[in-house]
This record gives structure tokens, sequence and C-alpha cells, in this order.
């Protein structure tokens, strides 16, 4: 994707002017599934969610993805219908992806480099959080089994109240940056999908994409990423630089 020198030089820059770095949870700390497909969860929530609301618009119907349909049925809540849709539904289908995350985390391993990468991040003052679409729930429990939640200040997850803050919603950015005590500008997210960009962009935090895809790195620097790597060894070596220098 970029020359080793050119990128350690562009993250050294980045983490440079940072204060702290926002960490995607599915992606940039562990593969969660590992290629599953999460179809199997979504189908599940649309057979219970019928039992609630009858049809579903097809936009819901078409959906393939744990998280995507909980933002579609969100969206479909608030459509105008002559039927009641309750709220229960909601909380149904929300619970059953926070389920489902719980038995993936058993089987999760953090991603290569990760505690190395934590420690040079935090020898380098800066401070850390996680900002997910996951809930909150299996994101601690993982962290405790692999020792990592005293790396992280802050830990938001998926509100089951208000499915709308999920990413791309700037919501979840902006509420560990005030947790945090720091302005935007400070602060750095990390992801590894489009939806995390756009979240960055929305709040005002800069961007570190991750991505094995050229086809999504090409996408993500046009979307305004600040830079992208494929794994985290290059955050590790640009690190090393800056600490290094002090």
């Amino acid at each position: 994707m970029h020359d080793a020198s050119d990128s350690r030089e562009k993250l050294a820059r980045l983490l440079g002017n940072a204060h702290a770095v926002l960490f995607d949870f599915d992606g940039p700390v562990t593969d969660l599934f590992r290629g599953m497909s999460t179809a199997p969860v979504a189908d599940e929530i649309k057979e219970a969610v019928r039992l609630h609301w009858g049809d579903l618009d097809q936009d819901v119907e078409d959906c393939e993805d744990s998280h995507g349909i909980l933002l579609r049925l969100r969206d479909m809540a608030d459509r105008p219908t002559a039927a009641h849709r309750s709220r229960a539904a909601l909380d149904l289908a929300e619970a059953r992806v926070t389920r489902h995350e719980y038995e993936i985390v058993r089987s999760a391993r953090p991603v290569p480099h990760l505690d190395t990468v934590l420690d040079a991040l935090l020898g380098l003052g800066l401070r850390l959080a996680i900002v997910s679409n996951n809930a909150e729930g299996p994101i601690r429990e993982f962290l405790k089994t692999y020792d990592l939640q005293s790396a992280f200040d802050v830990i938001v997850g998926r509100d089951p109240k208000e499915l709308h803050h999920m990413k791309p919603s700037p919501e979840p950015v902006e509420r560990a940056v005030r947790h945090l005590g720091l302005s935007p500008a400070d602060c750095v997210l990390f992801g590894d999908q489009l939806t995390d960009l756009a979240a960055a962009v929305a709040a005002g935090t800069r961007f570190l994409g991750f991505t094995g895809s050229p086809a999504r790195s090409a996408e993500m620097m046009r979307g305004g990423a600040d830079h992208v790597v494929s794994s985290l060894v290059p955050l590790l070596s640009a690190a090393k630089s800056l600490s290094q220098l002090e």
C-alpha cells in the first residue's frame, strides 16, 4: 500500500499530534467473526421480529448483517404505519445480537502485535479508548480474558436503547472524546470500516484506516483518511521511532 519509510513518517506525524487513539473493536483489536457471515443471526432476528411486527420492509428482508439489521429495524420503527411497532421487537433484536457477540468473543483472539502496540502507545503518553458498534459487555469480557482492560480509559459500546447511535453516527466517537476530556482534533479513530471513517469525519477526529484490501484503502483515502495500514506493524514502528525522539 505504502512505502515502509513513508508510512512510518506519516504515522509518526499522526501520532505525534494526537493525545488519544480510539480503537474500533472488531478489526483493530480482534478479528471477531474471522470471515464468518452473520446472516444466520440476521435471519433469526427477522423471524422473531415478524411475530411482533408482521411483514418486514424490503430493506430489512434484504439485510444479511447482524449490525446492519439493527439499524434497518430502527429505521423501520420510525416509518409511518397504521400498525403499532412495539419497542419490544427492537429490544429482542438487540439482545440477540449481544448474545451472539458474547458467544463469539469466547473464541476470539487479539490481532497480532496488539499488546505490544498498546504498550508502545501508552509509553508515548497517549490515552486509549474503544469505540464500537459491538455491545460493551462482550468487549469487556474479551479485554478481561487477555488482561487488556487496564490499557483503555474509556469503552463506548452499542447503546441498546438508541440504535441510531451506532456508527456511522458520530455520537459514540463524540461520547468517547467527552469522557477523555479532549477535543476531537486531539484524537485519532483507528477503524476498519467505511462507517468508522464516516463517524470520524462527522465527529471531527483524525482517522487511521485498517484494511488489507487495496480497494478499501483507496476508498478510505478518498474519503478523508489520514493514513491506512494493513497490519499493526507500521503503527508499532512509528510509535517506537517517536519514543526514540523523547
